[in-house]
């Protein structure tokens, strides 16, 4: 089931978003489109900050297998499953959304995230 908010009801409900930070994408983008409808965020690749946050998002623009490199190298790949598993709200924007699948034709040998 889906449940709509208005602005003010989202931003009752969520205190804190992170936007998880793998080093490339359009992160400054959603951060300040955050804070432009009134959100708290925090741009982060730290696992207690993402954790504990309200909402999280991954946001993304970039190689699919690239990116996932660089989320197994930063360590925050288990941190994102956990997260998606704590079933806090989580958005996934472009790149951000099409590595939650178990693979990608662009990168055909890198494993994604398998959420899907």
């Amino acid at each position: 089931m889906v449940k709509l908010f208005n602005r003010k009801q989202m931003t009752e409900l969520i205190k804190m978003i992170a936007v998880i930070d793998y080093g490339a994408g359009n992160i400054r983008s959603v951060y300040k489109a955050l804070k432009h409808i009134g959100c708290e965020c925090v741009i982060t690749r730290d696992k207690d900050e993402i954790m504990n946050a309200d909402g999280a998002v991954l946001p993304g623009v970039g190689s699919f297998g690239d990116t996932m490199d660089t989320m197994n190298s930063y360590g925050i790949k288990d941190t994102v499953i956990e997260y998606i598993n704590s079933e806090k709200p989580f958005l996934g924007i472009c790149l951000g959304l099409q590595l939650l699948f178990p693979e990608s034709e662009e990168s055909p040998n890198v494993k994604g995230l398998s959420v899907f």
